[in-house]
């Protein structure tokens, strides 16, 4: 009879033997390749399926998105549309008074993305002090850190679609929390319809939902900082705010402009939680740029394509502008602190 080592090895034949025989077929012709291209064009051989994908997933879609913005009607095929140049864009921008939505000829854009505005300043901001919060308590010594660790990293896992209908159960008007108020004999509320409690739950919910994420990349960064200057600056008796203004802000920063870069970009693409948990409303109070575009381009019974393409090139550049003002502003106090 086989023993353990045995089963283990014949295991591991029957795995590793097609593996090498697709070696032994690929490897000709991989070395006739390299001498003919050199290892750049090794680089290109690997690289090129990712690519491929990327072309035919990102790439040729934005382009055609970019030809839809500029067509009108409600058809989806580019052959069956009439090419109109720039009027979506137009008619995007006609507008008497920017900050106020109803003077606008699309209100419901402009007032979607006054609320996107809105919601990314408390949700980006709540984010990244939840974050670092979290981040420099799990960085210390604490009773069961890993678990704790997991713990605030498990809701990324979860899909937003999920996320959505969970605390849509606990906030609805006979929901979870409702109920345990009222079991306690406090007053219940109409946490999603009503707005100033619907766009807290819309935060509140994007926020726990993604924290663990961005606190894992403020970790790493905690944890690559020396220990050295912790242990000198606890010689010189300096206090622990003077410490974490003084060391662990500035030598954090570049994970910081990270994880502010990344939580701007998903907050100004917030759909998925927020269309699950009040659909948009209580009226239009939660309704956000993203929403905006799939209202009008899909769902709408007048469904306008080109138009939700202008729109979501309009705010795609908004996105890069704020990045790359972002990056320029972090690459700055890098220089800054340098020369210093």
């Amino acid at each position: 009879m086989a023993n353990l080592s045995d089963i283990k090895h014949m295991a591991g034949a029957v795995i590793t033997t097609p593996v090498m025989w697709l070696a032994a077929l690929l490897n000709p012709p991989l070395k006739a390749w390299q001498r003919a291209t050199g290892t750049g064009g090794m680089a290109a051989f690997f690289l090129a399926p990712n690519m491929a994908i990327f072309g035919v997933f990102v790439l040729i879609p934005l382009v055609m998105n970019f030809f839809y913005s500029m067509t009108s009607g409600s058809a989806y095929f580019l052959a069956d549309r009439t090419f109109v140049g720039l009027e979506q864009y137009g008619r995007l921008l006609d507008c008497g008074n920017y900050l106020d939505p109803g003077t606008c000829r699309e209100d419901l854009f402009w007032k979607a993305a006054q609320n996107t505005a809105i919601f990314v300043f408390f949700q980006v901001s709540l984010m990244t002090l939840t974050a670092m919060i979290t981040a420099l308590i799990l960085n210390r010594k604490i009773a069961g850190r890993g678990f704790w660790r997991a713990v605030f990293f498990f809701p990324v896992l979860l899909s937003p679609v999920v996320v959505g209908l969970i605390w849509r159960w606990i906030l609805q008007r006979q929901g979870l929390l409702n109920y345990v108020l009222y079991t306690f004999g406090a007053d219940t509320h109409d946490w999603l319809t009503e707005r100033l409690p619907a766009f807290t739950a819309a935060v509140s919910v994007s926020v726990w939902a993604h924290m663990g994420f961005f606190t894992l990349i403020l970790l790493a960064g905690l944890q690559a900082i020396p220990r050295d200057l912790y242990e000198a600056a606890e010689m010189d008796g300096t206090k622990p705010a003077r410490v974490f203004w003084r060391i662990t802000l500035p030598l954090l920063m570049p994970n910081l402009l990270v994880v502010i870069v990344l939580s701007l970009i998903r907050a100004v693409q917030i759909f998925d939680e927020v269309y699950v948990l009040t659909g948009g409303g209580p009226g239009t109070s939660t309704m956000y740029l993203t929403q905006y575009i799939y209202e009008v381009g899909f769902a709408s019974l007048l469904r306008n394509p080109g138009l939700a393409a202008a729109a979501s090139i309009m705010m795609g550049l908004v996105l890069v502008v704020l990045t790359l003002v972002q990056l320029g502003l972090g690459r700055r106090n890098e220089q800054k602190g340098a020369r210093e």
